[in-house]
C-alpha cells in the first residue's frame, strides 16, 4: 500500500549528511571504469554468486566503452554501514547494492539517479508491480530489483525427529510456535530463533507478524498509526520466544540471515529466515536434513510473508551516472533474452531466490517448483508484501522498539507507544519521497 505524505520542512539526519560529498564523484575522469561496490564478488565465499558478477561485467565491459569494475565488500561490513561511509566522505561507488529498507535515505540525499529512459515500457510491466513500487517515485525509477527474497520458518527434521515429532507437527498459529520452541529446547539446543541484531533485517524479519497482527505504520492522516493492539501483540510475540528461554539473546554467525552456524549446526531447531537459507544449507550441509514452512500467524490472523531482496542502483553525482544508470538496466530490465536469463540464473543456480520478472519466473519454473523452493513459490509467495521503505529516523524507532521488548524486558505497549511517538514527531517535518 501506498502512503503519500503531505508534510513540511526539511529532511533530518541520515539524508543531509550524504547531500554534499557526492558532488566530489563529478571529478573523476570519464573514462576511469565503474566501481560497482557490492558483496559477491570477487571475493564472495559462493563460487556461482562470484562468477555470475564476474561473467556480468564481463559481458559489458566486452561491448561497451566505458568500463566496470567490481568493488568486494565483505556482508558484514555492508550491512553495517560501510556503504553509507563511503558516500559520507565523497567515495560513493558509481553502482551499488540496495535494499528497500534503506532506500529513502539515499533518494532523499540525492544520491540515486533516475534510471527510467533505459527501462522500456514492456520490460516495465514484466516486473511485479509491489517489488518494482519501493524502488519508484511517481513513474521515475531508481532501482533495477535482482530478486525477491520471502520469508519462512525452517526447522531441522533430525531436532523433530530426536523430539518424537514429525512434519504434522509443524506450527500454524503462534501459541503454537511457542509451545512448539519450548518443547524443542533442550540443555543443547534453542527450539526456536529470530534476529536478535538490530538494523535493518531485523526490522524487515519482523514486519510480517506485525502485518499479520493488522498493523500499518501511517493513518490515512500520514501520521504514525505504530503504537497499536497490532505493535503490542507482535513485539510480545518476540519478547515472549526470549522469556520463555524458547529463544536465543545471541545467536550465532553473521546474524539472523545466517543460517548456518543457527540452524544447520544445531544451536536452534527452528528458524525465522529467508528463501536463501535454502541454497546455503544445501551447499554447506548436504546431507543434513531440513524443512520450510510458512510463518504461523496469530489467532484470526491473514498469512503474510515480506518480500525484500537487492536492486541495482547508480549513483547521481558518481564518475558517469549515465552509463551506470544503463548498466543497471541492461542488466536486468533490458529487452534483450540475456537480461531475463541472467536473472534466472541469478535465482534459481547462484542463489535460491524468487525473480521479480514474470518471464524470469516462468523461465525458471522447473527449478521454482523443485524440492524446498516449491514451498516457497506455491504457499509463501502468494502472501508476500514488498518491504516497506521508510526514512532512517522511522526505522530506528522501530528497531528500538523492537529491541526494547525483546531483550531489555520493556512492557509491549510501551515500546510501542514510544515509537509512535517519535515517528509522529519527525512526519510532522519530514517533505522527502513517500513512505511505502
Amino acid at each position: 500500500m501506498t502512503y503519500k505524505l503531505n508534510r513540511r520542512t526539511v529532511l533530518r539526519t541520515g539524508t543531509a549528511a550524504l547531500a554534499a560529498p557526492l558532488i566530489a564523484g563529478r571529478a573523476r575522469a570519464q573514462g576511469t571504469p565503474l566501481r560497482f561496490t557490492q558483496f559477491y564478488a570477487p571475493g564472495g565465499e559462493v563460487p556461482a554468486q562470484v562468477a555470475w558478477f564476474e561473467n556480468l561485467v564481463a559481458s559489458w565491459n566486452a561491448t561497451h566503452e566505458q568500463q566496470v569494475l567490481l568493488e568486494y565488500v565483505p556482508a558484514g561490513d555492508y550491512m553495517g554501514g560501510r556503504l553509507t561511509t563511503l558516500f559520507a566522505t565523497g567515495e560513493g561507488p558509481d553502482i551499488f547494492l540496495l535494499s528497500p529498507g534503506d532506500f529513502l535515505r539515499y533518494l532523499n540525499g540525492g544520491a540515486l539517479a533516475d534510471i527510467s529512459q533505459f527501462v522500456p515500457d514492456i520490460v516495465k510491466a514484466d516486473f511485479s508491480e509491489g517489488v518494482l513500487a519501493s524502488r519508484m517515485v511517481g513513474d521515475r525509477i531508481y532501482g533495477i530489483p535482482m530478486e525477491v527474497e520471502p520469508m519462512a520458518m525452517y526447522y531441522s527434521v533430525r531436532a523433530f525427529e530426536d523430539a518424537g515429532l514429525n512434519e504434522s507437527d509443524l506450527p500454524s498459529t503462534w501459541d503454537d510456535m511457542l509451545s512448539l520452541g519450548e518443547r524443542l529446547t533442550t540443555d543443547d539446543r534453542y527450539g526456536l530463533l529470530f534476529d536478535t541484531n538490530p538494523g535493518f533485517y531485523q526490522n524487515f524479519t519482523w514486519y510480517p507478524w506485525f502485518w499479520q497482527a493488522g498493523g500499518a505504520f501511517q493513518n490515512a492522516d500520514g501520521g504514525s498509526a505504530f503504537g497499536s493492539p497490532a505493535a503490542e501483540a507482535a513485539l510480545g510475540l518476540w519478547q515472549n520466544a526470549v522469556a520463555l528461554g524458547a529463544a536465543p539473546r545471541q545467536i550465532l554467525g553473521g546474524g539472523g540471515w545466517d543460517i548456518v552456524p543457527n540452524l544447520g549446526s544445531g544451536f536452534a531447531a527452528m528458524q525465522n529466515c529467508g528463501v536463501w537459507g535454502i541454497a546455503a544449507l544445501q551447499d554447506a550441509m548436504p546431507d543434513e536434513p531440513f524443512g520450510v514452512f510458512p510463518m504461523p500467524t496469530p489467532e484470526g490472523g491473514a498469512a503474510t510473508s515480506v518480500g525484500g531482496g537487492w536492486a541495482f542502483c547508480a549513483n547521481a553525482r558518481g564518475g558517469n551516472p549515465e552509463a551506470a544508470a544503463e548498466f543497471c538496466a541492461w542488466a536486468l530490465a533490458s529487452e534483450d533474452p540475456a537480461s531475463s536469463a541472467r536473472m534466472v540464473d541469478w535465482c534459481t543456480v547462484a542463489k535460491t531466490n524468487i525473480p521479480p520478472r514474470a518471464s524470469a519466473l516462468e523461465a525458471g519454473a522447473e527449478a521454482l517448483q523443485s524440492g524446498q523452493m516449491a514451498t516457497f513459490t506455491n504457499e509463501i509467495l502468494p502472501t508476500v508484501r514488498a518491504e516497506p521503505r521508510m526514512p532512517p529516523e522511522v526505522y530506528s524507532a522501530i528497531s528500538d522498539a523492537i529491541q526494547a521488548a525483546m531483550l531489555g524486558g520493556t512492557a509491549p505497549a510501551e515500546a510501542a507507544a514510544t515509537a509512535s511517538d517519535r515517528i509522529d514527531a519527525f512526519l510532522a517535518t519530514y517533505d522527502g519521497a513517500p513512505i511505502l
